[in-house]
C-alpha cells in the first residue's frame, strides 16, 4: 500500500514541477516567475523526501533541509533586488 501512494504521490509532484516549470518560463511578470521558483523549490524538497521514504535513507532528509534553507535565502536575496535594486546595502 505505501509503495502505491509513493508513485501515486511522485506523478503528482513531477507534474507540479512540469506546471511550475512552464509558470517559470511563461510567467507574464517577475514577481510571477520568483513564485515559481519559490514553489519548484518547495517541490523539489518533497520530491527529495518521497526518495528518501522510497529508499528508506536519512541522508536525502537532511538534504531536504539543506535545500529548503538555500530555497529560502535565495527568495529573500531575488525579493530584495527587486525591491531595491541591490542585495547588499
Amino acid at each position: 500500500m505505501l509503495s502505491t501512494a509513493l508513485y501515486v504521490t511522485l506523478a503528482l509532484v513531477v507534474m507540479a514541477l512540469l506546471m511550475n516549470l512552464y509558470r517559470l518560463t511563461i510567467g507574464p511578470s517577475l514577481p510571477d516567475r520568483v513564485l515559481a521558483l519559490d514553489t519548484m523549490y518547495v517541490n523539489s524538497i518533497a520530491l527529495i523526501v518521497l526518495l528518501g521514504l522510497w529508499l528508506n535513507s536519512k541522508t536525502y532528509f537532511e538534504s531536504a533541509l539543506l535545500i529548503a534553507m538555500l530555497g529560502f535565502i535565495s527568495t529573500v536575496a531575488v525579493c530584495k533586488y527587486i525591491l531595491r535594486g541591490d542585495i547588499i546595502e
